[in-house]
């Protein structure tokens, strides 16, 4: 190899090295911020059971709730490609207008299956007259796909939830969370309850680790093919 294919060889792997060290960094400021939000959900779910009444409280994230209403099914959101124990569905997720108030809360009602994650028989999941919610408060975000919303013939569907997005969609005033029912063996089987996002350090730290993986197999597997070209290039000893 020329000394201009050594010097090429190894600016790429300089680069590819310096790439993958940056992201294994990355994913540890990534774990210490899940880590962070984590401590910050788990004390908000050791305080008492909150009582939702109008709609406009505020700091309820990852706090248990309870809200009374009535469900509004003709403003029924659809959330699409969903998966339920590996099987893929759908999230129904309906607006409880509060008893006493001219707000709502969206509650995650539960999941639907549905070969293409799209398309799901929801028809039928009335639950009528006044329901008393309890479930786990989640922040209503602003995504920055708008929601994605998916006009079809069969019905819109929504990628997930934005706040200002539904807020211009919905006739009445929303609160800053959402609930994701808990399940119970009172509630109708379907759509089927199911249980908010797990308090874990998710896949960061197993991320970062195989980044600074591929940074060592860069910096080894270079230094092996360069020692390797350079001898090559000497030709035999004579």
């Amino acid at each position: 190899m020329s000394s201009r294919g050594r010097l090429l060889t190894l600016f790429i792997l300089l680069v590819v090295t310096a790439v993958c060290v940056r992201l294994g960094f990355w994913q540890l400021a990534r774990l210490e911020e899940r880590r962070a939000d984590r401590a910050v959900a788990e004390a908000a779910r050791e305080l008492p059971e909150f009582t939702i009444v109008d709609g406009r409280e505020t700091g309820l994230g990852g706090r248990h709730v309870v809200a009374t209403g009535i469900y509004d099914r003709d403003h029924e959101l659809i959330l699409r490609g969903q998966a339920y124990r590996e099987a893929p569905g759908v999230f129904v997720v309906t607006p409880l207008r509060l008893s006493g108030s001219d707000a709502a809360v969206l509650v995650l009602r539960g999941f639907v299956p549905a070969p293409d994650a799209v398309t799901a028989e929801v028809a039928d999941l009335d639950e009528p007259g006044v329901q008393t919610v309890r479930g786990v408060a989640q922040i209503l975000t602003e995504r920055e796909d708008d929601g994605a919303l998916l006009e079809r013939t069969q019905g819109a569907t929504w990628r997930g939830l934005d706040r200002s997005a539904l807020a211009e969609r919905l006739p009445y005033p929303l609160a800053e969370v959402y609930v994701i029912q808990s399940p119970d063996s009172a509630l109708p089987r379907s759509p089927r309850r199911v249980s908010p996002p797990p308090l874990d350090d998710g896949p960061h730290l197993s991320y970062a680790i195989q980044w600074f993986a591929f940074a060592t197999i860069a910096v080894v597997g270079g230094t092996v093919l360069l020692g390797r070209k350079r001898s090559e290039g000497r030709g035999p000893v004579p």
